[in-house]
């Protein structure tokens, strides 16, 4: 008999989780019929944290993608009006994304459907629970362990 793999078993928990919350974020997006999909919906939150208009190279690096997924990212959200292409105004080969008014609110939107989806998916957690899960994500995202605490 084999004793069963703890580490094997969070992995698969965690996949489990991923694909949980990528569900219910993309059923909360489809019913504010946005028009988004959860890739571009995460290209639009992207492009909200920077300054100033971006490179697509700048977003691809951001975002962990090849440049051609971000091309065909910013081909949709562009036909939808939620973003534009602008020249760079110090060098005309270069071409810089940015988020139009009708992007803006979309950004809106979709902070609420995040909202929405999280409240969903802590609903069974207590808020002392919550705060732990949040804790234990951070040392896992960080990748920095928690100081043990004494007994």
């Amino acid at each position: 008999m084999t004793t069963p793999d703890a580490d094997g078993l969070l992995a698969e928990q965690l996949l489990r989780l991923t694909r949980r919350v990528h569900r219910i974020q993309k059923r909360h997006l489809e019913q504010r019929a946005l028009g988004i999909t959860p890739a571009q919906s995460r290209l639009l939150r992207t492009l909200a944290h920077y300054g100033s208009p971006p490179r697509m190279a700048d977003l691809a690096e951001r975002l962990e993608v090849v440049p051609r997924a971000v091309t065909t990212l910013v081909d949709g959200l562009e036909a939808n009006g939620k973003v534009r292409r602008v020249p760079d105004p110090t060098n005309r080969r270069v071409i810089r994304i940015e988020v139009t008014d009708e992007g803006r609110k979309a950004l809106r939107e979709l902070r609420g459907a995040r909202r929405s989806a999280a409240e969903e998916i802590l609903a069974p957690l207590t808020d002392g629970q919550r705060e732990v899960l949040g804790g234990l994500l951070d040392t896992l995202v960080d990748g920095t362990p928690i100081p043990e605490r004494p007994c």
